[in-house]
């Protein structure tokens, strides 16, 4: 995931708007928040390749436990 995540924004759009969105993202674009009864309890990657492949990854908190975790991965290709 690594690779993934340092490829965000999107290169192609980061100078648009860059003055308004940038603000918004450092915000709003934690990849786990913690914080006393409130906080990240999902987390989803979908890639989708030149091919139409699409991997959907979810992972889920497991009755409210930070140290219990469920990951579901689906893949499929999408119809043309």
């Amino acid at each position: 995931f690594p690779t993934f995540f340092s490829q965000l924004p999107d290169p192609a759009i980061e100078d648009q708007g860059k003055d308004y969105i940038r603000p918004i993202l450092n915000k709003y674009a934690a990849l786990c928040v913690r914080c006393p009864g409130y906080g990240t309890r999902t987390n989803t990657v979908v890639l989708i390749d030149s091919e139409g492949c699409v991997t959907f990854t979810e992972r889920n908190m497991i009755n409210a436990d930070v140290n219990q975790w469920q990951t579901r991965t689906y893949e499929f290709k999408l119809h043309s």
